[in-house]
């Protein structure tokens, strides 16, 4: 039952969009980030793709680079009191690190998928 790779759709994009990154049409999770057992539109087979602890770095690298970068200049043009920065990064923090944390799973998931093709028989 396992279909072709969509030629229109890369992975890449697939699984930024939480998609099957051989169809692009089953979802990717079964929760937040629970990745399915397999594709209900083509039958591909997800449980080689668990990607790990990697999108977390990612994630923690990406956020942490821009509060960082925010918060400095907003000290340095501001100088506003310690409550305000305790007010305004956590909110920030928690919000981008659960908001980019699924797609950049799918990404990785993605990457994955597209570069094993031709090296291990999927399944």
């Amino acid at each position: 039952m396992e279909q072709a790779p969509d030629a229109s759709r890369s992975p890449l994009l697939a699984g930024l969009t939480l998609r099957c990154p051989n169809c692009s049409k089953g979802k990717l999770f079964k929760g937040y980030l629970k990745l399915a057992d397999g594709c209900a539109a083509c039958g591909e087979g997800f449980s080689a793709l668990e990607q790990g602890d990697g999108p977390a770095v990612f994630v923690t690298l990406i956020v942490g680079f821009v509060v960082v970068g925010l918060a400095l200049t907003v000290e340095v043009a501001y100088m506003p009191p310690l409550w305000v920065h305790a007010a305004l990064w956590p909110p920030l923090i928690l919000g981008g690190s659960l908001g980019l944390l699924p797609p950049l799973k799918g990404l990785l998931i993605g990457a994955h998928f597209r570069h094993r093709k031709g090296e291990v028989e999927r399944g």
